[in-house]
This record gives C-alpha cells, sequence and structure tokens, in this order.
C-alpha cells in the first residue's frame, strides 16, 4: 500500500492525524509480542516522572517485542538496506502523556551496529547493539554488556479475526516518549491497524537482569504480526522536570 493511501486511512486513531509533514517511513515486519502483567510499584522505578504509567483495568503492562526493521528512510530518500534494514528488539511499557496514550521504551536493541549509530543520533532513541539471529521461526539475541539474552522458539497460528479490548490496547499505539538528559521528546507515528495471529512457543528463554522484577515468567499474553507500514513525524520536546531521572 502507498503512503498516500495509509495516510487516508486514519478512522482507527485515537486522535487526529498531526498537521506537520511526516519524516520517516519504515516497516516492521514479522513481529513477536510476550506482554507482561506487572507491580506498578516495580514498574514506576523505571518511568520518568513526566509519564503517566497507562493502566489495563487498573493493571500496567510490560512487552517485549522482537521483529525486523525494514526500509527505513528519511521523506524522498530511498532506503539504504546495509543501514535500512535490521532486527530489533524492544521492552516498552505503556503510558499517558495530558491526552494521549503512547509507549515508553525500557529497552531498544538492533543487531546492526551502524544501523544503532545511526538511529540514536537522528532520533535519540536509546538504541544499543546486540548479537541477533533470526529465522522464521527463531529468534535469538545476546548482548554481553549487559547480560542480556533471548531465544525463543515459535509456530505462526491462525489470523485473529476479532481482536479483544486488551489485544488493541497493546498494539495500537500512535505516540512514543522517551528522555534524554535535557528534554522529554515525542514521536507520533501512524499505520494502520496491526494485523495479529496466534502464536504458539516451542522455547522461550529470556534473561534480561536490569528488569528481572518486571518479567521474569512466562508471558500473560502473546501476539504474532507479519506486520505494518509506519510514518513518521520529528521529535517534539516537551518539558522536563528537574526531579526527572
Amino acid at each position: 500500500m502507498n503512503i498516500r493511501e495509509i495516510l487516508n486511512i486514519n478512522s482507527h486513531r485515537p486522535w487526529k492525524m498531526p498537521t506537520k509533514g511526516w519524516k520517516f517511513y519504515q516497516e516492521w515486519n514479522n513481529a513477536v509480542f510476550l506482554h507482561w502483567q506487572v507491580e506498578c510499584s516495580e514498574l514506576e522505578k523505571f518511568v520518568p516522572k513526566e509519564l503517566e504509567v497507562d493502566l489495563y483495568h487498573g493493571t500496567p503492562w510490560v512487552s517485549l517485542v522482537a521483529f525486523t526493521m525494514e526500509k527505513i528512510r528519511p521523506k524522498n530518500v530511498p532506503s539504504f538496506p546495509p543501514i535500512s534494514n535490521f532486527d530489533e528488539i524492544n521492552i516498552r511499557t505503556y503510558v499517558k502523556s495530558k491526552n494521549k496514550t503512547g509507549v515508553y521504551f525500557l529497552s531498544i536493541e538492533g543487531g546492526n551496529n551502524l544501523s544503532c549509530k545511526v538511529a540514536k543520533v537522528i532520533s535519540g532513541l536509546p538504541y544499543r547493539y546486540s548479537r541477533i539471529k533470526r529465522s522464521k521461526y527463531q529468534y535469538q539475541s545476546n548482548n554481553t554488556n549487559f547480560s542480556d539474552r533471548l531465544n525463543i522458539e515459535f509456530s505462526i497460528g491462525e489470523e485473529i479475526i476479532t481482536k479483544s479490548l486488551l489485544d488493541k490496547w497493546l498494539t495500537e499505539r500512535y505516540a512514543l516518549f522517551q528522555d534524554t538528559e535535557k528534554s522529554m521528546n515525542e514521536f507520533e507515528i501512524h499505520h494502520l491497524e496491526w494485523p495479529l495471529q496466534e502464536i504458539e512457543f516451542k522455547n522461550i528463554e529470556f534473561n534480561y537482569p536490569r528488569f528481572n522484577q518486571l518479567i521474569n515468567n512466562k508471558p500473560d499474553k502473546i501476539h504474532y504480526s507479519p506486520g505494518v507500514q509506519v510514518i513518521a513525524w520529528g521529535k517534539h520536546k516537551l518539558g522536563k522536570t528537574a526531579s526527572s531521572k
């Protein structure tokens, strides 16, 4: 689907499209979602004071999303596969800022060292390099600096025709908030609704020592998606309080 068609399909969004021109195109393909219910008292240790933890029926969630980033490029510039395509793993939680709901990254790993450096400079997002290897039904990652490790093997099932409210709450997010030393940044994005499929895991091994009070057992919910085409806008700097982490 071309970009104009994607932008014209927007009735599923929780707020209106940005009025400014978009800045980046990218694809998030072959995505595996692992979701955990967590304790708010533990999660709040990782979320900046400027953001409010978003709750689903009184409970916060954290998700690990493993996918392949493809064709990322600035507007009017062709993609360059040696940098534009790479595997990614992010650990995210769900937050609010004023009238917008979005995600906040606790961790972002990329499988291409150069891509991580470029993405970190352009976006300010805390990308770091990890050795990542994936095939159609397996995803492996290792980062010796942080002692982070992931190894999942799975099979993909039927399409989820009728999504639950929780399915949509966990996947349909159209803003990203991320802090730097000097500012809290907001990024708006747009895509069609995630097409979701059932997934069955043959093996799940993960170790993220920094988050072992959040994700240390079997996920409470899982999804697979073939992916979405994503339009992204430039970062908007929000205020940051002196007491923020």
